[in-house]
């Protein structure tokens, strides 16, 4: 970059990740993300920016977090480049320094250079030993293979005099697969004089050059060159991912072209744009609710029945349940029949009633009749609530202009309701008329005079033998003697309920018939988890061998539930105790007239045959009403008269008022199609302009691995003295703590170094002064740059 912009200190320095993109052009100046617009000439303010951005994240007590600071440099004395300059490894906190400071960071660290496209400069100074260096160990765990780790080699001229880095550059003492590159910094007294970023570039190339060790490698040394090579792997990353990244990038252009093709025909100052696209979401509205309601929309809900699919069912399961649970409370009905006969004789019933008389039938059907107007009235709600919740989802197409989205749902919904009440009142009229006259010369109509031979005979021969439900159930009542509770398949027909060993029915257990059965709830014992109900004999018979109550156990309410219902269709009805259900003694009396229990049992099959071909009826026509004024209704009303309503409402241009998300869709949604046909002609430009450059072969960095056993040689050790570099002083003793890595963003392979020749002889004990570093155990062995 050629400035100074980068803070300096003692201590952790940086303390948040520094994501910094070098971008070539023509007038320098610099971007924070933070500082959107912004542009900074003066570099001394961008350091002040980012200590400022760091201390309002991390504090003023060295607090560290790994929330990036992002930094563009535009310039015309930099290559393109994404450089990330990360925390060092701080081994003991300090300040406001969490305990675990040490693996926060290296997690840190491990999340930038975990990534494959990212380049890694391992920096270590050249006055400590390499083996132990933090950033190749960290390196060598996300790089096993070395393809992304270029070792950089700092401080080198303050090694102590006598002593080089000369091998180590060189890749022979300690290797690595693309070798090392030195530097030289500027110091910290060069910092505090201002000393300039050329000059300071000027002086290390002066010292390179003069220096006997690295002048032979000084075109392969310095700064300038550490930028030529990231820059060649950037080139080289680029071409090999290119084939991929074009097909990603047609993907992406294919996906969005649809959309495109809208907005481009997108004219806002167009006067007649809004009132076509009124007219365009009205139409889709239209079509989109038709759909649902029909069952061919383009949208299928795999996850619940909605629309048509659900008042489908609101018709021919949840209205016929309904109406069957009218016939639950057997006995009260019983109970309503005596008391209507005996308040019908009235004084007279102290004489022998020889005759069953119709008032009596009257009186007890039109109060059967009346209570059929709750579940109809309650289908009316669940179609109505059904409707609304379709029109919410059709108007989510709407989303684009928020107050049609509004208006169009609200008429609707309006609408819908309005219809809900002019439903209701004809289902009440039809209620009323079926009450208003008793037509007893139906065709299916029993009569008196079979009502109490014809009654059983005719249900009976109107279900068959039909199988109503299979399932499992459990037996509760069986002793631990005679074996304890079992699970049994059970088959329930409209004659008799039989249960088998299992499902494939071939070893039939028992069979037991429904007449004179009911069934009534059993509490739940405090150590059971099923949910029980027993069927029980009406004439105090034994139900299942020496049993008088069949008790059947389930996993759920819900299951016992459906098999209630399952019996009711079968004909055993629930049962209630006399203690709730009456009210005083005198029923208990009724039921002792052998006269009277004749009257009520015929009454009783008479209401039941008129009842059936009631709910016959009932069903028929319900579904039918709500249909025609409702749904189809409902239906016209979008197609013929939505469009006048939304008109009337409120001003068109109101109305089309596009919502700021949608404006900002669009305006990325061209910006991006825009981008990605520039970016295809620009990758078809690269990849006939650049040739890459191979991967150097592997070498032998076993030394990693064994550095983390025992202490590796130090790379400061003196060289054996020659002729033109006589030993001056010894070693002294070893440097400051390595230093963290600054990894770089982008991969790829720079030219291939040196092949190393045979190591040079070490000197011996004898030669070494007083605490003498480690020499290599392995002189004899052959160059580790060599492929095995």
């Amino acid at each position: 970059v050629s400035r100074d912009f980068l803070p300096r200190g003692s201590g952790i320095v940086t303390r948040r990740p520094l994501v910094l993109q070098l971008i070539t052009a023509k007038t320098e100046y610099a971007e924070f993300l933070h500082c959107k617009g912004k542009k900074f000439t003066d570099f001394d303010e961008v350091r002040q920016e980012i200590e400022v951005e760091t201390d309002r994240i991390t504090g003023m007590n060295k607090g560290i977090s790994s929330i990036p600071i992002n930094l563009r440099i535009y310039s015309p004395h930099v290559l393109s480049l994404t450089l990330i300059d990360l925390p060092g490894i701080t081994k003991v906190p300090v300040g406001d320094q969490p305990p675990d400071i040490e693996q926060q960071i290296r997690d840190m660290i491990m999340q930038f250079i975990s990534r494959e496209n990212c380049l890694i400069l391992a920096v270590t100074p050249a006055n400590t030993d390499l083996a132990n260096s933090d950033a190749l160990k960290l390196a060598k765990e996300v790089d096993p293979q070395g393809l992304r780790t270029i070792g950089v080699i700092t401080k080198l001229d303050l090694m102590d005099e006598g002593t080089d880095a000369r091998e180590i550059l060189e890749n022979k003492l300690l290797p690595l697969r693309r070798g090392y590159i030195g530097v030289v910094n500027r110091s910290q007294k060069d910092i505090d004089g201002k000393k300039d970023i050329k000059a300071a570039l000027l002086a290390e190339r002066k010292f390179f050059l003069s220096h006997p060790s690295y002048r032979h490698m000084a075109d392969r040394m310095g700064t300038p060159y550490l930028q030529k090579v990231l820059n060649q792997q950037l080139t080289n990353h680029i071409r090999d991912t290119l084939p991929a990244f074009r097909s990603k990038l047609q993907s992406q252009l294919l996906s969005i072209e649809h959309e495109v093709e809208v907005y481009k025909n997108f004219r806002p100052e167009d006067p007649t744009r809004k009132t076509k696209a009124l007219l365009q979401m009205v139409q889709q509205f239209s079509v989109d609710f038709e759909k649902r309601i029909e069952g061919s929309g383009d949208q299928v809900d795999t996850l619940e029945l909605s629309g048509g699919a659900k008042i489908n069912r609101i018709f021919h399961e949840r209205f016929p349940f309904e109406l069957v649970k009218m016939e639950f409370n057997e006995k009260e009905l019983r109970r309503e029949i005596s008391y209507a006969i005996k308040n019908i004789h009235g004084i007279r019933q102290v004489l022998p009633c020889l005759f069953t008389p119709d008032m009596a039938f009257e009186a007890i059907v039109k109060k059967q009749i009346v209570k059929l107007k709750g579940p109809c009235l309650k289908s009316v709600d669940l179609v109505m609530q059904e409707l609304i919740n379709t029109v919410k989802k059709c108007t989510k197409k709407l989303a684009t202009y928020p107050r049609l989205c509004e208006e169009t749902e609200r008429i609707v919904a309006g609408y819908i309701r309005e219809r809900e009440e002019k439903t209701k009142d004809q289902m009440l009229l039809l209620i009323d008329i079926q009450v208003s006259y008793i037509n007893t010369n139906h065709e299916d109509f029993i009569g008196f005079a079979n009502a109490q031979q014809r009654s059983s005979q005719v249900n009976k021969s109107a279900v068959g033998n039909q199988v109503i439900r299979k399932g499992w159930l459990t037996i509760n009542n069986i002793g631990i003697m005679k074996g304890g509770s079992k699970e049994y398949w059970f088959v329930l027909t409209a004659e008799s309920l039989s249960w088998y060993k299992d499902d494939e029915e071939k070893e039939k257990k028992y069979m037991l018939p429904l007449d004179n059965l009911k069934v009534r709830d059993v509490e739940k014992s405090f150590m059971s988890s099923k949910h029980i109900f027993a069927l029980f004999n009406t004439e105090q018979r034994n139900v299942y061998k020496d049993y008088r109550f069949l008790e059947l156990a389930c996993d759920s309410q819900e299951e016992v539930d459906s098999w209630k219902a399952s019996l009711l269709r079968a004909g055993v009805y629930p049962d209630k105790s006399s203690t709730e259900n009456e009210e005083n003694g005198q029923a208990d009396n009724f039921s002792m007239d052998p006269q009277l229990e004749r009257q009520v049992e015929t009454i009783r099959n008479l209401v039941d045959s008129y009842m059936s071909i009631i709910n016959k009826c009932i069903r028929d026509l319900i579904p039918k009403t709500i249909m025609h004024l409702m749904i189809n209704n409902v239906k016209e009303f979008i197609n013929a008269e939505l469009l006048a309503h939304l008109y009337s409402s409120e001003d068109q241009n109101t109305l089309m008022e596009e919502s700021a998300e949608q404006a900002q869709r669009r305006d990325e949604t061209l910006r991006m199609y825009q981008a990605l046909k520039e970016a295809l002609a620009i990758i078809g430009d690269i990849s006939t302009s650049t040739v890459s450059t191979p991967a150097p072969p592997p070498v032998d960095d076993s030394w990693l691995q064994q550095a983390r056993r025992s202490p590796p040689p130090s790379p400061s050790t003196p060289r054996r003295p020659t002729l033109n570099n006589p030993p001056t002083r010894p070693l002294s003793g070893r440097g400051p703590a390595p230093a963290i890595p600054s990894p770089g963003p982008q991969s790829g392979a720079p030219p291939v170094p040196f092949r190393p020749g045979p190591l040079p002889p070490f000197p011996s004990g004898g030669e070494a002064h007083g605490g003498p570093p480690q020499v290599p155990s392995r002189p004899t062995r052959a160059p580790p740059s060599v492929p095995r």
